[in-house]
């Protein structure tokens, strides 16, 4: 079976769009993919280089439509045949999320912690949204709860304390989140935990 490759440099191709090329690889793909990706290359160049007439643009457009297509079932593929190295993201995120609270860094943004993990915001967020259905965004927020479900329970903090403790700037955000997420505002979540005891 063949085995996917990570294209390294499509140097000829960035330069004809006045792109820079990538420090990464961008796109895992199979070397037949890479061959059509080529060749609608070399269409769109062939058909710039040649004399323009009323259909030229039409012609490279049409080029371009279907790269971008090609270019979309190899991105979203990637995902989903990445699995082991998507774990291992899955994994790492855990941990850079655990640490921005026990160093006190204060409140995680997606581009900080996908920074942490070396990867762009967008992947980070594709990639999750792939795998787990939540959005990077969502995936933090739902740390945060997590986070301060904990805090509700096993601390005597007050609200306002754990807000600032989590990184909110304004305890009121932190309510805000919180009862959009759990349906009910912290003091009524840490009230029905003291009810039940």
């Amino acid at each position: 079976m063949n085995k996917p490759y990570l294209i390294n440099s499509i140097s000829e191709q960035h330069r004809l769009l006045g792109l820079a090329k990538p420090k990464h690889p961008l796109i895992s793909v199979f070397r037949h993919e890479e061959a059509k990706i080529e060749g609608i290359f070399a269409s769109i160049e062939s058909e710039y280089q040649s004399g323009i007439d009323n259909f030229s643009q039409d012609v490279m457009i049409a080029q371009i439509e279907v790269l971008l297509q090609y270019s979309s079932r190899f991105y979203a593929r990637q995902f989903i045949t990445r699995k082991v190295a998507n774990d291992e993201i899955l994994t790492r995120l855990e941990n850079v999320l655990d640490q921005y609270w026990n160093l006190q860094k204060g409140l995680p943004t997606v581009r900080q912690i996908a920074k942490e993990l070396n990867l762009s915001a967008d992947y980070l967020s594709d990639m999750l949204r792939i795998t787990s259905g939540q959005t990077a965004q969502q995936h933090i927020q739902a740390k945060v709860i997590e986070r301060a479900k904990q805090l509700l329970t096993t601390t005597d903090l007050q609200i306002n304390e754990i807000a600032y403790q989590m990184g909110f700037e304004y305890p009121q955000s932190f309510h805000k989140l919180f009862k959009n997420k759990t349906k009910m505002s912290p003091m009524e979540y840490r009230s029905s935990l003291n009810s039940l005891s």
